[in-house]
This record gives structure tokens, C-alpha cells and sequence, in this order.
């Protein structure tokens, strides 16, 4: 609202194209975000939409800069999370376990608090400190049979702390009850489940049955004088709809 509405647009444009295209591909989603940056740095939702895509990349440094200038201009703390998984992903585990135990946490609703847990358990993790990254994950949402947007998460995650801690059975119990609750496959809890268990999958085409194919193709005649004048006018030809 801020801006020129011509120039609000085109802001607007490269936006929904970062939203679009920020999980199939993050590079381009980021090359977006840095035409609506240059357009309109000084627009919070700019900033935000700039740091997710900087973070998508794993430019961490520059996502958590973008995330501090985005929370100046709106005072929210909503980002704070995400903000801690940035100074993971630059090595230091130490400042996002420092940042869990900031008053900010207590600001964020149930969802970023349930986010704080997951980015605090990983931090301990990276610290080799495995034991206490479970007990980070125990919690009553992770107990709760509620099944809420952060449940398959929260759920493998602690399914994966304990099976690196070891504790094989209970992981298997967990991986189980991710799946349970990941209704669109955002996790590969049934990838973990089939490993644990001892199941491989396997190409149904395998090497020696492509060969066969490739052995068995015929090749095509050759066309007669119009046929490919014929296929451009069919719009046949490769590349064409």
C-alpha cells in the first residue's frame, strides 16, 4: 500500500512468483526475490519473502540478515525460528540454543513455539548432545493423539533422534506415527519405516530388460518427400504444443 500502484505490481508480480516457485525451484524463486528487493527493499514483505528464498538456498547469512531487517520494520517476533535455523546452518548451534531461551519464544503462537522445539532439538544435535535433543522434543504436543499441522514433523524428528541415540524400537514406533499423521507426504516416514524394516525397492525395469528393449527397437522408415512440412503444420515436431 506504501507504494506507487504501477511499481506496487510488479513488486507484487515477483512475489508470487518467489511463492510459487520457491519449493520446485529455489534458485530462480531467489533470483525473484532480488528484482522485488531492489524494487522495494524497504517493504516488510519484501524482506520476508526475500529471506525465505536466501534461506531456501542455503545463503543463510544473507536469509538471517534479511529476516533481522523484516522483524525491525514490523516489531513481530513470528520469525525468531526460523532466525535460529539460520545461525544452524552458519555453524553456530550455540547462538540458535541461546535464542530458544530468549522472552521472544514465549511471544509465539503454539505453531512457532512447536518450530523453536524442532530448531532447538537440532541444535543439540549438533552438538552431539543426542540425549537432550530427545528430551527437547518431549513434550504435549508431541504426546497429544491431536493431530495438528506440525504433528508429522515434530513426530519424525523425535522418531530420528532416537534412532540415532540407538533406541531402534521406539524410533520404529514413532517413524510409525509420523506416517500416521502426515497426510501429504511432507516427510519420508514410510522410506524410514521400509529401511528399518529391511525392505529394498527395486527398479521394475531393470539394466538387462532396457537393453533388451533397446535391442528389440526397430528403426522407423524414412519419411517420404512432404511428410515433415506435414509434422510442422501438425505442430508435431519437438517443442511445438
Amino acid at each position: 500500500m506504501s507504494l506507487p500502484k504501477t511499481l506496487a505490481e510488479d513488486v507484487a508480480r515477483n512475489l508470487v512468483m518467489v511463492a510459487r516457485l520457491i519449493d520446485e525451484d529455489p534458485e530462480e524463486a531467489y533470483a525473484y526475490s532480488r528484482i522485488a528487493l531492489r524494487l522495494a527493499s524497504r517493504v516488510a514483505a519484501v524482506r520476508e519473502a526475500a529471506g525465505f528464498a536466501a534461506y531456501a538456498t542455503q545463503k543463510y547469512a544473507e536469509a538471517l540478515a534479511e529476516f533481522r531487517a523484516a522483524r525491525r520494520m514490523t516489531g513481530s517476533v513470528e520469525l525468531w525460528p526460523v532466525m535460529a535455523d539460520c545461525e544452524r546452518g552458519l555453524g553456530r548451534p550455540e547462538r540458535a540454543m541461546a535464542m530458544a531461551g530468549e522472552p521472544e519464544v514465549q511471544k509465539l503462537d503454539k505453531a512457532g513455539q512447536v518450530e523453536m522445539r524442532l530448531v532447538a532439538a537440532g541444535a543439540r544435535r549438533d552438538m552431539g548432545q543426542i540425549d537432550a535433543a530427545i528430551v527437547t522434543l518431549q513434550s504435549p504436543e508431541l504426546a497429544s493423539n491431536s493431530i495438528q499441522p506440525w504433528t508429522p514433523r515434530l513426530r519424525y524428528a523425535y522418531a530420528d533422534a532416537l534412532l540415532e541415540a540407538g533406541r531402534e524400537d521406539e524410533a520404529r514406533e514413532w517413524f510409525g506415527k509420523a506416517l500416521e499423521a502426515d497426510k501429504d507426504g511432507s516427510t519420508d516416514a514410510s522410506d524410514r519405516l521400509a529401511e528399518l524394516d529391511g525392505v529394498e525397492f527395486v527398479d521394475a525395469l531393470g539394466d538387462d530388460d532396457e537393453d533388451e528393449t533397446e535391442d528389440e527397437t526397430v528403426d522407423a522408415p524414412e519419411a517420404a518427400p512432404g511428410d515433415a512440412a506435414d509434422q510442422d503444420e501438425r505442430g508435431d515436431e519437438p517443442g511445438k504444443a
